[in-house]
């Protein structure tokens, strides 16, 4: 599932350092089946209200961690009458309990900062974080979350029925690898060479949103 988007990625560090930009004050311009997919169905994530950005993600995901600094840039970035949500990817058993962990957090009060921390625990300071207990440790070391709750909760009714939504939803976006965004329940992003590029193209398809397509 994930070979193409693992070669994807391995051209990063290669075509960042050489790729064309717009030249400056130029908008840029994005191709619906290259850099961008419109959706067959288009689902949104909450309904109708604002215009969203959906960042389909894993705490599993390497790729993920390089993208949190861009992400957290883009979240301040978008216009006001857009709104930023995370879906986190189950897509497999061994990254089921940082859906789970996600959730859990989110419900039992950790700060939204806890995102980008753990991935940098996780992947820059090396820390053994991929089992549930591990993790539920850690947001305890961290934000003092008692541990029983925490993987209680996790491991809960409302956890389960939310990621088996999560799942559904992005199987409806066509999603296969992560990071991928999602603008609208309308558009997904596709063949990125860059993570600039993938803010450009979901800024992009925002514009587009707020000018006229969001209903």
């Amino acid at each position: 599932m994930f070979k193409r988007l693992s070669l994807l990625f391995v051209g990063l560090a290669l075509t960042a350092a050489c790729s064309a930009r717009p030249a400056e004050g130029a908008a840029p311009s994005f191709t619906d089946g290259a850099e961008y997919a419109s959706i067959a169905t288009p689902k949104r994530l909450d309904g109708k209200g604002k215009v969203e950005v959906v960042e389909v993600f894993s705490f599993g995901c390497i790729h993920c961690a390089h993208y949190e600094p861009k992400v957290e840039a883009l979240q301040k970035e978008l216009p006001k009458g857009v709104a930023f949500h995370r879906v986190p990817a189950a897509f497999n058993d061994a990254w089921l309990p940082f859906a789970q962990a996600y959730y859990a957090a989110k419900e039992l009060g950790a700060p939204d900062k806890s995102t980008g921390e753990l991935f940098d625990a996780k992947w820059n300071q090396h820390m053994p974080l991929n089992a549930l207990e591990e993790m539920a440790a850690w947001y305890k070391q961290h934000y003092g979350i008692d541990s029983a709750k925490f993987m209680a909760t996790a491991r809960g009714p409302e956890v389960k029925k939310q990621i088996e939504s999560d799942t559904k939803l992005i199987q409806a976006w066509g999603v296969e690898g992560t990071p991928t965004v999602v603008v609208d329940g309308k558009y997904r992003s596709k063949d990125i060479k860059d993570f600039d590029q993938l803010n450009d193209v979901t800024k992009y398809l925002v514009d587009r949103e707020l000018k006229g397509g969001h209903k």
